[in-house]
């Protein structure tokens, strides 16, 4: 039987390290387990840097842990525990400049969401809320989506299979959360940056440089409603970006922690 893969993710309710687990299984095509900081072999899908830092700067016997799609949350100016580390591939550039990593290939995990799902058949001609986990509680887009049937609102602390389906049934997406954003951009859903108000706005700057995608402000919460009566499907001009960072993520996806290939009887 195959061992788990050590995966770190925060097991808190929340979308983007739940996506993780899910991603890292189909990719890796083995199973995973949630891990300590300490104890995990692998951090991918994530702002985890301060976590790797503040665990593994201290020098350990034998390899550190491999890191695949991570990246900052905020500006960040450690790098002693690099040496304590084995990186693979980061989420975006931004993250590559705090780290003093001269990197060409970037890509953040959750791209590879629609392969790890699968394909969604149905889509409806509402327009999704996404809010930032911090943010669910927040009266506000309850009374968005009650006065306009148009909108339909997305709960992230759901199951990562339930918000990936229902993100891909959408007609246009407006997320504050970051990996809403990105499943939407995974399964070709327009999308919208919506205002992650307290959230710090590095990482989404970092993924939007590593797809060539312009991020540049997002639209504020009581501008939802009006924006989303005129948005509209539309073709990605980052598309190519995309392609890119999903084909960097399978190339750089540790060698060692895919399953071993089965032989076929002759």
């Amino acid at each position: 039987m195959t061992e788990p893969i050590r995966l770190y993710y925060w097991p808190a309710p929340n979308f983007g390290d739940a996506l993780s687990h899910l991603v890292v299984e189909h990719v890796s095509g083995r199973p995973v387990v949630n891990a300590r900081p300490k104890q995990a072999e692998l951090f991918a899908l994530g702002s985890l840097m301060h976590v790797i830092s503040r665990h593994w700067t201290e020098r350990v016997r034998g390899e550190g842990p491999l890191l695949w799609g991570t990246g900052l949350l905020n500006p960040f100016y450690r790098k002693e525990f690099l040496e304590n580390v084995r990186v693979r591939l980061l989420r975006g550039p931004i993250s590559a400049a705090f780290l003093r990593l001269k990197m060409t290939e970037f890509g953040d995990p959750g791209l590879l969401a629609d392969e790890a799902v699968g394909p969604v058949e149905d889509r409806h001609d509402r327009v999704a809320i996404v809010p930032h986990h911090s943010q669910m509680d927040d009266p506000r887009f309850v009374e968005m989506v009650e006065a306009d049937p148009a909108l339909h609102l997305i709960d992230v602390r759901l199951d990562p299979v339930t918000v990936c389906r229902e993100i891909a049934a959408s007609a246009h997406v407006f997320s504050a959360s970051l990996h809403g954003l990105i499943v939407a951009d995974a399964y070709g859903v327009a999308n919208t940056w919506m205002d992650p108000e307290a959230q710090g706005r590095l990482k989404y700057h970092d993924y939007a440089a590593a797809i060539g995608r312009d991020m540049i402000a997002p639209v504020e919460i009581r501008d939802v409603p009006k924006a989303a009566r005129t948005a509209r499907d539309r073709p990605f001009p980052y598309a190519d970006g995309i392609a890119r960072c999903r084909e960097s993520l399978h190339r750089h996806f540790p060698a060692e922690l895919r399953a071993p290939l089965r032989a076929t009887a002759s």
